[in-house]
């Protein structure tokens, strides 16, 4: 899904004139043209399949053990306001059999999926199934935080306030104490 480019800039030009702007001063002139284009930039996860990063796999001897990744860091744009969010991302997973996949994949995926309009919760619920489906591990939990501007520049103006979600699947789902355990490592309290 390109952005149209033109398009978009005649909306950010009617935009600028519906909030009582002239588009025309100099201030302003260009900014039709720099949004389109950070729109393109902002929204580039629906060009690409996320889960894909994670189709590049390794074998490590039938290791199945914890893996995590905590501190994932990323930003996304509230699909009910068009404001941003932005938060870190954890993730855990159990191998089956040693199959494993690159560190830094599970962080573009992460990435790829949340430069779309999203939900917070929508979003951790995509990480966790891409994590399923492409890897097939024994479990796989995922906790987002994220402080998100339509909370804190408008509405109830808290800022500061993080918002927390979790996707858990698998193992860490049937087995409290695995599920405690990633908690923990993670860094979060069970």
């Amino acid at each position: 899904m390109a952005v149209d480019k033109p398009r978009a800039e005649a909306a950010i030009r009617e935009f600028l004139l519906a909030v009582g702007e002239d588009p025309d001063r100099p201030g302003l002139l260009e900014t039709p043209d720099r949004v389109a284009r950070a729109a393109a930039e902002l929204f580039g996860g629906y060009d690409e399949d996320p889960a894909a990063h994670l189709r590049k796999q390794f074998h490590e001897s039938d290791n199945e053990e914890m893996v995590v990744v905590r501190d994932i860091p990323f930003s996304s744009m509230c699909e009910h306001h068009i404001l941003p969010f932005t938060g870190r991302a954890h993730v855990a997973y159990i191998p089956r059999a040693g199959r494993i996949t690159g560190l830094s994949k599970i962080a573009r995926m992460v990435n790829g999926y949340a430069r779309r309009m999203q939900l917070q919760e929508r979003l951790t619920a995509q990480i966790a199934d891409a994590m399923m489906d492409e890897l097939e591990p024994l479990g796989a939990l995922v906790v987002l935080e994220a402080e998100h501007t339509c909370m804190t520049m408008r509405g109830i103006k808290s800022a500061g306030a993080l918002t927390v979600s979790s996707a858990v699947r698998g193992a860490f789902r049937s087995d409290i104490k695995t599920r405690e355990e990633a908690l923990r490592l993670l860094g979060l309290k069970s």
